[in-house]
């Protein structure tokens, strides 16, 4: 275990709601052992954690262990309650969790990353922490030296979008597509900063870079679709491929998917069937193509067929 310091476990009192529990705060956890896990509900790295967070809360807590999930939004629509309600129900966490729409449990704790562990001891003491995913066996460890226990590790295997990635394989970046943070953008002209613009695809997408086709506005935070038929594609190398997605209007938007201008087939991830065809109607990330077999570099079209798509970033694995 990695001793960071004598720091005390900040206050929960920014937070502006709570599933799954009352309010909690010092007092509520005096002699239990405090694992704080901050996500939020479209990250990729989150997600792939997830099963051991929650594989941890369940063993571990008659043991003493407390976890708290503080939910902090990265995109605007992650603001949305319901929304991390659904994440919360769907994730099946049965343990406390703090909505953090004003980042004052954030700001508290001086983080920075999705996710992150603090590992706080029985005197409320941050006794370890670690961002990112791996580390879980040293971190399960963590739990059990604060607890003053020690037995095997649990067994956990995440699944579906869950899954561990193909790290060997994983060569393309996350990929935002609003103007604040856009990257390697090919299509003719460059991106136009929040106006309605007409794209095309280039004849050649170079090895991690992405384009527009149709009639689209980029904003800071994602593009919109403004006309039936546009298309958004990425030549990537992963496994996986995902897409954050959410809908401007009431209607839910169909949308297909193509691998090398090919039906996705076996490599239709778990939001598309083999034929490519996908829905568009919750705000999340969409888990697109999962291939089977060798991994090699692609190219991902995404098509919509209503207006009023908007997308955020690309995500592997």
């Amino acid at each position: 275990m990695t001793v960071v310091g004598r720091t005390q476990m900040p206050s929960f009192a920014g937070a502006t709601g709570w599933l799954n529990s009352p309010p909690l705060d010092g007092p509520d956890l005096r002699d239990r052992v405090v694992l704080v896990d901050f996500w939020t509900l479209t990250c990729i790295n989150w997600l792939r954690t997830e099963p051991y967070i929650r594989a941890w809360s369940r063993a571990y807590r008659d043991d003493g262990l407390t976890v708290i999930g503080v939910h902090t939004p990265e995109f605007s629509f992650e603001h949305d309650l319901e929304l991390v309600r659904q994440a919360t129900k769907e994730r099946e966490i049965d343990y406390p969790v703090a909505a953090d729409n004003d980042y004052g449990v954030w700001n508290a704790f001086t983080n920075r990353y999705w996710p992150a562990l603090y590992f706080v001891d029985r005197r409320g003491v941050i006794r370890d922490r670690h961002f990112g995913e791996g580390r879980y066996e040293e971190s399960e460890r963590v739990i059990q030296q604060l607890l003053g226990i020690e037995r095997d590790p649990v067994r956990v295997e995440g699944t579906g979008v869950e899954a561990e990635a193909d790290w060997n394989n994983l060569r393309t970046p996350e990929t935002y597509l609003g103007y604040g943070r856009s990257a390697q953008f090919a299509s003719a002209g460059g991106l136009a900063y929040g106006v309605r613009r007409s794209y095309e695809l280039p004849d050649r997408l170079p090895m991690n870079h992405w384009a527009f086709a149709g009639q689209w506005t980029a904003g800071q935070e994602y593009a919109v679709l403004d006309e039936a038929g546009g298309s958004i594609a990425i030549r990537f190398h992963a496994r996986d491929a995902h897409l954050v997605l959410s809908r401007g209007g009431d209607a839910p938007i169909p949308f297909r998917v193509t691998l090398d201008d090919e039906p996705p087939g076996p490599s239709h991830g778990v939001d598309v069937d083999p034929a490519g065809n996908g829905l568009l109607a919750d705000a999340r990330m969409y888990q697109l193509i999962r291939q089977p077999g060798p991994i090699r570099e692609r190219t991902l079209r995404i098509t919509f067929e209503a207006p009023t798509a908007e997308a955020y970033a690309f995500t592997f694995g």
